[in-house]
């Protein structure tokens, strides 16, 4: 079912029944993969997909699928889209799957077995495996869970890792990965939201910090299982990819962390960046990667520099909010093993 007005989207949704959140954009030979895999799923529930202002032949394809479409009139990123979708998804349980991955049947039904037995959990991140075997046909992790490192990254938990123990456990974990989860509504709301400014990278490590110091938990359920093309919907090489995970690194530490641990990481970001170019000045030789980049660091830091105002007041309005101490986050999860 194609529809772009919110108001039908709302009224025809089920509070009980879950719905599952696809963002797309030019993605039309990823998303049959991605909906069949929904289509067989062993929970009711429904789909909907917002359409970022495709231009390929995404709504022809979506044409051919039972879904619930919210087309946009540009592209908002995936944190815009998300945000759209949760303007007008009444559902008590949200589940995010990205465009270039495949959900196992059982997916959504052991994700939501832990939010009912769970009142306390806000989100139920999945197993997220790369999309091919290696090469003797073991699954290889893509993501367990987000963890928090050193200078506040957000990193794929297990990344590389065969698939296997010690993540076939569930766990409590910092944070959700916004590529394949379940989220319960209600907590999102009372946690802020999910901010569309960040656009994309770092939305759901942002909503995850906000859930912890609003006092909710977050679990990595591995018999939540979806395949994913990793990269498929985004080069990870592009200047676009560094200048959007730097940006909203800051920005996310700006108002989630403790204030003088953002201003010490956003200081060490920029006296490398200053390092880096009297390096390139003297003839040093620096990795072609594009967060070395002058350019890609510089943009990053105006990009921090012209959203700062706004990370300041929401700053506030996210401590109005506190139940949890900042430094009681961060001293948690800040480093913490990513084999725990």
């Amino acid at each position: 079912m194609d529809d772009s007005s919110p108001g039908s989207l709302a009224a025809a949704a089920s509070h009980t029944v879950p719905t599952v959140v696809v963002v797309t954009w030019q993605g039309a030979e990823l998303l049959p993969s991605c909906l069949d895999s929904l289509a067989a799923q062993t929970m009711p529930h429904r789909v909907l997909v917002v359409d970022n202002a495709s231009t390929d032949a995404t709504a022809e394809t979506l044409a051919k699928y039972d879904v619930d479409v919210l087309t946009l009139d540009r592209n908002t990123g995936f944190a815009g889209g998300v945000a759209a979708a949760l303007d007008v998804v009444c559902s008590d349980y949200v589940a995010l799957l990205n465009n270039d991955a495949a959900a196992d049947p059982r997916w959504l039904e052991a994700s939501a077995a832990v939010l009912d037995s769970s009142p306390d959990t806000a989100a139920v991140t999945s197993r997220l495996v790369l999309w091919d075997l290696d090469r003797s046909g073991r699954a290889i992790l893509n993501n367990t869970g987000v963890a928090l490192v050193a200078g506040g990254y957000g990193t794929d938990r297990g990344f590389g890792q065969p698939d296997g123990p010690p993540f076939d456990q569930r766990q409590e974990v910092f944070g959700f990965s916004g590529g394949a989860c379940l989220l319960r509504r209600s907590a999102v709301e009372a946690s802020g939201g999910i901010a569309p400014e960040f656009f994309m990278y770092y939305e759901d490590a942002d909503l995850s910090w906000r859930m912890r110091l609003a006092g909710y938990t977050i679990r990595y359920e591995p018999g939540a299982v979806v395949r994913h093309r990793h990269g498929a919907s985004s080069d990870l090489r592009s200047e676009s990819f560094a200048y959007f995970t730097e940006r909203n690194r800051l920005l996310m530490l700006l108002r989630c962390a403790p204030l003088g641990f953002a201003i010490r990481q956003a200081g060490r970001f920029g006296a490398t960046t200053l390092s880096l170019a009297a390096r390139r000045l003297t003839g040093q030789r620096i990795p072609d990667a594009a967060v070395f980049r002058l350019r890609v660091r510089l943009r990053a830091l105006l990009g921090v520099a012209r959203a700062a105002r706004w990370a300041i007041q929401t700053r506030r309005v996210i401590g109005k909010r506190l139940t949890v101490p900042r430094t009681t986050v961060i001293e948690t999860w800040l480093g913490r093993r990513l084999r725990d």
